[in-house]
């Protein structure tokens, strides 16, 4: 326990806030509107069904405000600089931000379904009420107009008795918009299943855009305030008393025609700070996208993996970094995310593009048919932007495990270590690195001295572990991941298996690219 409380405590106390906040909004606003008296006519109407859309559109408002923030990576990369005083731990949550965006995803889906169905069951009882199936009070409290006369606001939304449930949702702009932003959201959830992200990114992101029109439709969907609670009036209409004699309302003083109102919609104040924050976001974007790049090198290597060797006025860079890609000639909207492979002592900035999709398929296929010396295709880059690996020289030890692509990240550490070792920089705190890392610009194996160097295959992961302890007895060590999720996990028990918990003692530190 003590161990995983070192690599996941502050993790889980980030969710469970979470999840505590949205349970104390679901439970506050449930009996807000269960037993509010302002709502206890409503609730003659609709019944149950009342409290059951509304706790669930609450819990929608703060979710939907948090929904963007995790996908503004400068925000994540300003918030990752200004962490830097409070510690690895801290910095190491903005690793997980894609994680947090879809557990919001999936409360937000949640919600949605049950605010949805409650709201239809409030049409089909809207409509009953209307038509004296409820019995004389609910008859009566769906009779009330707008007569300025009387001075009467309305409580009931149907107004004739040719409204079907189906006319209601149709015919305003609760259910208008209502239908709009669940067609939008089911679009969204389902292009981003593991299956078509990987095979269809195109689907993916041209329908995750999507996000435009759910959010404008969130803004106006309180507008048509359908959901109406009774108002103060001058006398006081007692309830209590007058609900068991509606045809006395307006003619004895304790019984005043009741008036009804609609609530002030709130959904936009929630969501108005993360949608200018996402604005100016995609505004610094597009002034990146405005600056010239060029080619300084165009490599197609072996297994269809192409390496570009960019340049860029006043780009720097750490290691482990990524930028996004964007080729006009491809597509002007789709931007894709690449680890760089160059060290920052460098005066380029690389990347290695592995031919997985559509998109990087025509960008293989445009480099390979350019002249003898030709320049490659307008590129524009957006970044760069932190991942978990920047903090691997605040690490005394580091263990650095890449698979297929994922060697990426690593290619950049490693040539930064050779740098730094060869200029003595002072400030690298990585003391133990293996001598076959920091020789990987020999042209020949450094054990066996031939030109094929050596492939190690799959390590024992327990003995590397145990090995690494062994040598490190009062170390913290850090563990990082450029891979698949499977590999993710076995690794992740492992850090939890062979840290101690005494502070005195070797610490594994668990880090993981995510994109």
């Amino acid at each position: 326990m003590g161990n995983w409380i070192i690599n996941h405590g502050l993790s889980a106390f980030i969710l469970v806030v979470w999840m505590g906040i949205n349970i104390f909004l679901f439970v506050y606003y449930y009996l807000f509107y269960d037993q509010g008296p302002q709502f206890e006519y409503t609730r003659e109407l609709l019944g149950s069904a009342l409290p059951w859309a509304r706790a669930p559109a609450a819990v929608l408002n703060f979710n939907c405000m948090l929904i963007l923030l995790p996908v503004c990576r400068n925000l994540l990369s300003l918030l990752r600089g200004s962490f830097i005083c409070c510690g690895r731990t801290m910095r190491k949550q903005l690793d997980k931000n894609l994680t947090f965006h879809k557990l919001v995803a999936y409360m937000i889906a949640l919600m949605t379904a049950v605010h949805t169905v409650a709201h239809l069951l409030n049409a089909e009882w809207y409509t009953n009420s209307f038509q004296g199936q409820y019995g004389p009070l609910a008859g009566n409290l769906s009779m009330l107009d707008d007569s300025s006369e009387l001075k009467t606001t309305y409580l009931n939304p149907v107004r004739s008795n040719s409204t079907t449930p189906t006319l209601l949702v149709f015919t305003t702009i609760a259910g208008l918009t209502g239908v709009v932003i669940t067609l939008a959201l089911i679009l969204m959830i389902t292009s981003s299943m593991e299956v078509i992200r990987r095979s269809y990114y195109e689907v993916f992101w041209y329908t995750h855009h999507l996000f435009i029109i759910f959010f404008a439709g969130l803004v106006f969907h309180g507008a048509g305030r359908i959901v109406r609670s009774q108002q103060v009036t001058d006398p006081p209409h007692n309830t209590s008393f007058c609900e068991d004699q509606p045809e006395n309302w307006g003619k004895k003083p304790e019984c005043p025609i009741p008036q009804f109102a609609g609530g002030f919609p709130q959904t936009w104040m929630w969501v108005i700070g993360p949608m200018i924050i996402y604005l100016c976001e995609r505004l610094l974007r597009f002034i990146r996208y405005m600056q010239p790049v060029s080619y300084r090198k165009i490599v197609i290597r072996p297994s269809k993996v192409l390496e570009l060797q960019l340049v860029k006025p006043g780009f720097k860079m750490a290691v482990g970094q990524y930028v996004f890609l964007n080729c006009p000639a491809i597509s002007q909207l789709e931007w894709h995310p690449f680890t760089m492979t160059s060290a920052p002592e460098e005066d380029f900035f690389s990347v290695h593009i592995r031919s997985v999709g559509d998109w990087t398929e025509d960008l293989i296929k445009m480099v390979e048919n350019l002249p003898e010396g030709g320049q490659g295709p307008k590129m524009a880059v957006d970044g760069p932007f932190g991942t978990a690996s920047e903090d691997v020289f605040d690490y005394e030890v580091s263990m650095l495990v890449g698979a297929g692509i994922g060697v990426t990240p690593f290619a950049s550490i490693l040539k930064s270590i050779w740098y730094k070792f060869k200029d003595s920089d002072p400030k690298l705190r990585t003391k133990r690195v293996n001598h076959a890392m920091v020789h990987f610009d020999k042209d020949t194996d450094i054990i066996t001295g031939l030109k094929q160097k050596t492939s190690y295959g799959r390590p024992n992961w327990d003995k590397e572990f145990e090995q690494v302890r062994q040598e490190n007895p009062s170390s913290v060590v850090g563990t990082f991941l450029c891979g698949p999720q499977a590999l993710a996990k076995d690794l992740e028990k492992k850090c939890v298996k062979y840290s101690d918990v005494d502070p005195r003692k070797t610490k594994f530190y668990f880090n993981k690219e995510n994109f």
